[in-house]
């Protein structure tokens, strides 16, 4: 089968490789779709723990071609979103209830074979069977659950007055989730004028174009909107530059969300006085935990769309203009088509 694999950072080839045959309790699967994200640059450049040779891709959806003898429950044809990940159980965090930070972690498509392939082996019970829902919106399960995971951790009371800055996937889908969870106001900073739109059709109750060289500048306009600050202000970008300008718009006592990846380097310098003056709160979120589900339900019943968000479709011969399209300000949402 063909497969694209990183033999160390920034190192890859798109070569022939043994079709995987699955254990007892695994599925072979035939990808379909998957999809590329930051986290995929940043295992590209060597961040976030890949282990090598690597096959990236850790959002992929597929259809079931064989199984081991002990699996049941899922059909040969069947399409499936799956979980990337699998945990030990046993471990002090997964003993714990923290399966993300599980001490073992296999994560497909970082330490373990992913999607950027024709074939993958996955455990029967990280598959997600989707129904009539079509493989390029099902593709968008494992984001899905990363920010209903992201949800869960922030605790939004209802009524709260919200900022976002970024209208990425990420950054669609919070705003399409916020405005289904009680948010009383919904506002997206963005650079990207299509991106915007998209955030205002998902339910973004105002929009503010940001300048991406300075989006200290840009915050003014932000600020307006909210003089006393806002309740909750999120950054989904993973740029130190807008982190750096969250505490100023939150409100005293409010919660600064840091929802996207920065590099592994970066630092971001939080004045602990106002912290301890204001006494705010910040939270973090790292991928996904218990909504995997969840984020399938929500796409099957519509209530996270997805339709408009695929602006770049490449086969998987195509890979290295898939990833540098992640990266051009035009785009949404990146994928590669196999089936």
């Amino acid at each position: 089968m063909t497969a694209v694999v990183y033999d160390a950072p920034e190192k890859f080839s798109i070569r022939s490789i043994p079709r995987p045959v699955p254990a007892v309790d695994e599925v072979l699967l035939k990808v379909e779709v998957a999809g590329i994200c930051g986290t995929d640059v940043h295992l590209h450049h060597g961040e976030f723990g890949p282990s090598y040779p690597l096959t990236p891709g850790h959002e992929f959806a597929g259809r079931v071609v064989t199984a081991g003898r002990s699996v049941t429950g899922l059909d040969t044809g069947q399409l499936v979103a799956v979980d990337n990940t699998s945990q030990c159980g046993t471990c002090a965090e997964c003993r714990r209830a923290r399966p993300a930070f599980c001490r073992n972690l296999v994560a497909r498509g970082v330490n373990a074979p992913g999607g950027f392939a024709e074939y993958v082996t996955v455990p029967a019970a990280r598959c997600f069977p989707v129904g009539d829902l079509p493989a390029e919106a099902a593709v968008f399960a494992e984001p899905t659950a990363c920010v209903v995971h992201g949800l869960d951790v922030l605790g939004l009371a209802p009524g709260s007055d919200v900022l976002l800055f970024g209208a990425g996937p990420t950054g669609l889908i919070l705003t399409q989730l916020l405005a289904r969870s009680g948010a009383g106001r919904v506002v997206i900073g963005a650079p990207s004028p299509a991106k915007l739109a998209l955030a205002a059709s998902g339910g973004a109750d105002e929009v503010v174009r940001m300048e991406r060289s300075d989006p200290a500048a840009s915050t003014a306009r932000v600020r307006e909107l909210a003089p006393n600050g806002f309740d909750v202000v999120i950054d989904a970008t993973g740029s130190v530059g807008v982190l750096s300008t969250t505490i100023d718009l939150v409100r005293t006592g409010g919660t600064v969300f840091v929802y996207g990846m920065t590099p592994e380097a970066a630092r971001w310098p939080v004045p602990p006085y106002e912290v301890f003056r204001r006494e705010l709160v910040i939270k973090g979120s790292f991928a996904q935990q218990f909504s995997f589900d969840r984020a399938v339900d929500l796409l099957r019943r519509r209530k996270v769309t997805t339709e408009q968000m695929i602006t770049h479709r490449f086969p998987l011969e195509r890979y290295a203009e898939a990833l540098e399209a992640v990266s051009d300000s035009a785009s949404v949402k990146t994928v590669i088509i196999l089936g």
